[in-house]
Order: structure tokens, then C-alpha cells, then sequence
């Protein structure tokens, strides 16, 4: 009998360490410092946009004829939103997990989650890559063709308005072999686009 109470008080403080250990690691990751680094393999409805720093002129006819008309079932949008992770702590930054949730200009644009983990170590910087997809048909249904138009269309560097953009960062911390959603998001807000 002793032999089992002391063998489950072992296996507890070992969970116990391992759970403070993420939350450390989680903690630490909400002190990191978080800026815009890029967006790559952009794509809307089959077309490549690339980074979209150089969309051409027939690019820009058919991704406004995609946004403000046609009569497509659905408009697919996808990219890899990249962000810098700096760690000013003495301790290293981690986690297994996590879910985000990206607005532009207020517009609740997706959510999604990443499974890969995440580790920065004192003093470096990493790149958080996010893989997003979205359809913009049920955007539009959701909000309004001319609104989603608005945002993709500044997003886009179509118009000169500045694109605002807030992504929300929950980092997950695994009990046992269940990943628990940390309640309070990490904010990461930046802004591109616009006259200078």
C-alpha cells in the first residue's frame, strides 16, 4: 500500500513540475516581443500573388473582378503570415500549441491553430509561421461583398487605406495527453499599407 501512494505521489509531482514547466514557458512567451516579419505563398482563388509586392496589372483586373463580382461559388484565400518572436527574457519561450484568430480592420477574418511546437531561447528571435485559409464567400454572406471587398482590397495593397491587422495568440499547455487553451490571448497588432 505504501509502495502505490508513494509511487502516484511520485507520478504527480512529476506531472505537477512538467505542467509548471509549460506554464513557465507560456508565461515567458507572453512577455516575448512580437512584430510583423512577412506574408508569403499568398493565393486567391488559384491565383499566385506570391508575397504580393508585385501584382501585375492583369492580376489586379481579375482579383478585383474575384472581390466585386463574378459569380463564384467560393473565393479560397491562403497565406503564411509570419511574425518575429523576440524573447528579452533570461529564460527560454515556449510551447507545444496553439489557436489564433486574425481580424482586419476589426473584420473577425479566421481562426485556426498550429500543432508544431514553438521554442525561443533567452535573448534570440524566431519566426511564428501561421498557415492561413479562408474562404471569402462566407465572408461576404457573413459581413457584405462591398466590405470584404474594402478590406481585401486595402490587405491587398489595392487601395491606399491602411490595413490594420489583430491577431490573438492562445497558447495551449498539455495536461496529461490534453492540450488546455490558456484563457487570456497574447495581442500582436500591426498596420501596413496607407499614405505615408
Amino acid at each position: 500500500m505504501k509502495k502505490t501512494v508513494l509511487l502516484f505521489l511520485l507520478i504527480f509531482s512529476l506531472s505537477s513540475c512538467d505542467i509548471l514547466n509549460q506554464i513557465g514557458g507560456a508565461i515567458q512567451l507572453s512577455q516575448c516581443e512580437y512584430t510583423y516579419n512577412s506574408i508569403d505563398e499568398m493565393q486567391l482563388a488559384g491565383i499566385n500573388l506570391g508575397d504580393g509586392s508585385s501584382i501585375s496589372l492583369s492580376n489586379f483586373a481579375s482579383i478585383s473582378s474575384i472581390l466585386t463580382g463574378g459569380s463564384l461559388q467560393t473565393i479560397p484565400f491562403s497565406m503564411t503570415l509570419k511574425m518575429d518572436v523576440k524573447n528579452p527574457n533570461q529564460a527560454a519561450a515556449f510551447l507545444n500549441a496553439l489557436e489564433y484568430a486574425i481580424e482586419i480592420n476589426e473584420m473577425e477574418f479566421t481562426t485556426g491553430k498550429m500543432d508544431v511546437p514553438i521554442r525561443v531561447e533567452p535573448g534570440q528571435t524566431a519566426v511564428l509561421p501561421l498557415s492561413i485559409g479562408v474562404d471569402l464567400k462566407n465572408l461576404m454572406n457573413r459581413y457584405s461583398r462591398d466590405r470584404v471587398a474594402r478590406e481585401m482590397s486595402s490587405f491587398l495593397g489595392l487601395s491606399s487605406d491602411e490595413t490594420k491587422v489583430t491577431v490573438k495568440l492562445w497558447p495551449k499547455l498539455m495536461v496529461g495527453n490534453t492540450p488546455i487553451k490558456v484563457p487570456a490571448p497574447i495581442p500582436v497588432v500591426f498596420t501596413f499599407g496607407g499614405d505615408k
